[in-house]
């Protein structure tokens, strides 16, 4: 099993990732709002308000999205990586987002079999 991570600069992506992720069939996630280190530190240095309403009017988000998913192995991992730049483009271009994976070494709780719906 892998570790999939993927923290995505345009969060009105969103939707239209998990959309292909689903096609792909990856048919779990986690997502969760998040901000980097430069830009909470920013935030603490209280940049004037004009400055950060410039950066608002450019499109600037203050917050990205991040999307963590367990798939099964290595293949999962480039189908994530496909579906997700199908719709944020190439990665290695400023301001689309970062991907990574890990091989998970011991987890509890995560099975094959098809999960009840909650009661």
């Amino acid at each position: 099993m892998f570790m999939v991570m993927c923290v995505i600069d345009n969060a009105a992506l969103l939707e239209d990732i998990l959309g292909q992720l689903r096609e792909a069939g990856i048919t779990g996630a986690t997502v969760v709002r998040s901000t980097g280190m430069q830009r909470r530190l920013a935030q603490q240095l209280r940049i004037p308000q004009r400055f950060s309403f410039e950066r608002q009017a450019e499109g600037y988000e203050e917050e990205h999205t991040t999307l963590w998913s367990i798939v099964p192995d290595e293949a999962a991992v480039q189908t994530c990586l496909k579906a997700i730049e199908s719709v944020i483009g190439d990665l290695t271009e400023p301001n689309t987002g970062i991907f990574v994976s890990w091989p998970i070494g011991y987890s509890k709780g995560i099975t094959d079999k098809k999960r009840r719906p909650h009661r």
